[in-house]
């Protein structure tokens, strides 16, 4: 899939639904669940138990699902994950070796930052979408901030997001959002709760709508 068609989806899809376990055995049904809510843009992040397989059954078993790897550090595990289909990457900081693998592949890129320089820095490396993290800590009125100076960057805040702040998020400039507890509880994934997740991520598409 071209760069500019994962980009634009998960704009138009306005949430990415980030996903941490400690398991891998549940995570293909938790991203079946989150698709029949209406979210189809999923992150795993590295802190789960055998990403980068897992990252390998989702992408043949789900193709609709738009697949990305996140909290990724170093190239090798963003060319694993390349690799293993994913179909965006993810950091949770400014990774300069990343995002050059990133862009080297033709593969999108959002790179954690914070602050004003960790983003334009990451937008000059080759970043394609800034995500601010952690976002609970500032809320929607600092990506408004930060579009005022930069408004060729593009912000994806990410920790704080819930039914009750995307639309605001959103309205303050944002590209789009990412949730993770607050979409998919720790419980919920514990006690095989799809139902819950669903209808879960059915308020985060119908809040983000309303923006």
């Amino acid at each position: 899939m071209p760069k500019s068609d994962v980009l634009h989806r998960i704009k138009s899809e306005k949430v990415i639904a980030l996903i941490r376990a400690d398991s891998s055995a549940s995570l293909l049904d938790c991203a079946r669940a989150l698709s029949a809510g209406g979210l189809t843009c999923i992150e795993l992040t590295m802190t789960t138990p055998g990403a980068i397989e897992l990252c390998a059954q989702v992408a043949r078993e789900l193709p609709g699902i738009l697949l990305g790897l996140g909290t990724v550090l170093d190239a090798d595990t963003a060319r694993a994950g390349i690799a293993a289909g994913a179909k965006f990457i993810v950091t949770p900081a400014l990774r300069p070796t990343v995002i050059a693998t990133c862009r080297d592949a033709g593969v999108p890129v959002l790179s954690g930052a914070l602050t004003p320089t960790e983003a334009y820095n990451a937008w000059e490396l080759g970043a394609d979408v800034i995500k601010i993290f952690p976002a609970e800590f500032f809320g929607p009125a600092y990506i408004k901030s930060l579009k005022a100076p930069f408004p060729q960057l593009e912000f994806l805040p990410t920790g704080g997001v819930t039914p009750e702040t995307v639309g605001e998020f959103l309205k303050a400039g944002a590209f789009a959002t990412a949730a993770g507890s607050a979409l998919v509880s720790a419980a919920a994934l514990k006690a095989k709760d799809w139902p819950a997740i669903t209808a879960r991520a059915r308020e985060f598409v119908a809040a983000a709508a309303k923006a």
